[in-house]
């Protein structure tokens, strides 16, 4: 059977297929792929960011989840950011806080987990060696990447907002930043020329000679953390000595006969099966795809499932989280009840999708890994001499004490992160993933009721157009009809986002042909990625 890899990236596609085609498995090439993710989307992801992956070694129902999240320095306190917040995000992506303190700079950073994660994943279940998953970023690193069009826009955009920051502006607050991606005069990189990134090289081969842990507990650690200390992150030296991944089972339920597992909280698992669980009651197949009354349906579930998210969801470490209750059938029938009432939902966060990217493999002897890889959507702050740009995770955490989200030393936050594996009698049949922030969640879902309700392909599920609600108003991709929306507005506020494609979660999948027994794959368009098979 053909392997398959999915990712936005064709840089990084095209270097984890190399792997698949040498006779590596499915970790070895997400692994490979996920580092040079890193150099060529340096504002998604990366070594100073976090991972989540799930991964079924056999591809025989028995998946396992590896959560590497970024973790809240030693420093913190609960209300660090408290007397500095301004409010919500106008994007619902975390909250604003004077001076931008909680999403640029060093204290925007938590402990990485990224680097660790990746090294203990590759030792269980991989066949080549630390240095061989490495060494294509290297290269790419060392000689170069062309900037595509979407790089180049991302450059030049400015938001000019108190809340809100640009890559560019990211960039222009750290010299080390400056020094990487602009010109000698400061202009930004145009389209087609090629960015090269000598430092980021150095660090790898660094790690690639010493190891994955050198990053936590040795001479890189040590460069690293008296940056960190001398700038006023909260992020400590025994916080990298001490970070660990958690292995956990991931969260299961069943949607229409098929066995669903994804991420545990505090990430976005347990909201795409609540979602779920509400649509179930309904006979979603027997309306029109994409009508009034599907959208407002699916859009109220959602908006069901955000309003128990937004008040429950933490890091289960640190607050009691009811999931049982949350992912229960019952749950889903509770809301039905109010959506079918017509009862208003409260609920107000409606999250963009500013980062994180993601990889999805099969391969010929049925493993499959989602591996979802993030930097939140960056500080812009890189340590000089290394090349990587770090996390800018405290932007997520609830600003004030008490809540299940609120900030505490070694916390993880939330986040929409939810890879995603479908099972039929025990088989896997899809495996589906996605970055775009909360929007991850959403998009999850409406590619599984594509295919679940709707009987789509691969392509038609992943390619339709998709809607996301999290709050007050339901967003859609441009191609669905203002005459549709126009009947949603009757019931709830709805509107056209400016794009068609993309925004709303850039889903990376592939699903078994059962016919066939094959696999088959689709990136969304709205990035720049691709699906390679590989025989």
């Amino acid at each position: 059977m053909p392997s398959i890899i999915i990712a936005p990236q064709p840089e990084a596609v095209n270097a984890g297929a190399q792997v698949l085609r040498a006779g590596g498995n499915a970790i070895d090439a997400a692994v490979t792929t996920a580092f040079v993710q890193g150099v060529v989307d340096p504002h998604q992801n990366g070594l100073g960011g976090y991972l989540l992956a799930q991964i079924d070694p056999a591809g025989d129902g028995h998946p396992i989840v590896i959560d590497a999240p970024a973790r809240a320095g030693a420093k913190v306190t609960p209300d660090v950011f408290e007397k500095d917040v301004i409010g919500l995000s106008p994007t619902g992506w975390g909250f604003a806080v004077n001076g931008r303190r909680n999403s640029v700079g060093y204290e925007s950073i938590c402990t990485p987990g990224t680097v660790r994660a990746l090294a203990q994943i590759l030792e269980r279940w991989g066949t080549i060696s630390w240095e061989q998953a490495i060494a294509p970023a290297v290269e790419v690193a060392e000689n170069g990447y062309v900037v595509h069009n979407a790089l180049a826009w991302a450059f030049r955009l400015r938001l000019k907002s108190q809340a809100e920051t640009s890559w560019i502006e990211l960039i222009e607050t750290n010299a080390e930043a400056r020094r990487v991606y602009l010109k000698a005069d400061g202009a930004v990189p145009d389209m087609g020329e090629t960015i090269r990134n000598p430092d980021y090289a150095a660090t790898l081969r660094h790690l690639a000679r010493h190891g994955a842990e050198d990053f936590y507990q040795g001479e890189l650690a040590q460069r690293l953390s008296a940056d960190l200390a001398a700038n006023g992150s909260f992020v400590t030296a025994d916080d990298l000595k001490n970070y660990q991944p958690d292995e956990m089972q991931p969260l299961t339920g069943t949607y229409r006969g098929y066995t669903i597992t994804t991420s545990q909280s505090p990430h976005g698992g347990p909201t795409v099966l609540e979602i779920l669980n509400i649509l179930e009651g309904y006979d979603l197949g027997a309306m029109e795809h994409n009508s009034p009354d599907y959208i407002y349906r699916v859009a109220m579930a959602m908006k069901a499932a955000f309003a128990d998210r937004n008040s429950a969801l933490g890091d289960p470490g640190f607050v009691p989280i009811p999931l049982d209750t949350i992912t229960s059938k019952a749950r889903g029938e509770y809301w039905r009840g109010k959506i079918d009432g017509g009862e208003p939902i409260q609920s107000t966060l409606n999250a963009a999708s500013p980062g994180t990217t993601h990889v999805t493999v099969v391969d010929s002897q049925g493993m499959c890994v989602a591996l979802t890889n993030s930097l939140g959507s960056s500080s812009g702050v890189i340590t000089p001499g290394t090349g990587f740009m770090w996390n800018n995770s405290m932007i997520n955490f609830y600003p004030y004490p008490g809540h299940p989200n609120s900030i505490a030393p070694g916390k993880a936050r939330t986040t929409g992160m939810a890879p995603t594996i479908l099972y039929r009698d025990g088989k896997p049949v899809a495996v589906i993933g996605a970055p775009g922030g909360n929007r991850i969640i959403t998009s999850t879902v409406t590619t599984i009721l594509n295919l679940v309700d709707f009987g789509m392909s691969v392509h038609e599920a992943v390619l339709a157009p998709r809607f996301d609600c999290q709050g007050e108003t339901i967003y859609t991709h441009r191609r669905i009809p203002e005459f549709v929306l126009a009947e949603v507005r009757k019931k709830h506020p709805i509107q056209s986002l400016f794009t068609s494609y993309g925004e709303l979660g850039l889903v990376q999948a592939a699903v078994l042909d059962e016919k066939s027994g094959r696999w088959t794959g689709a990136s969304d368009v709205g990035g720049q990625g691709i699906a390679q098979i590989v025989r």
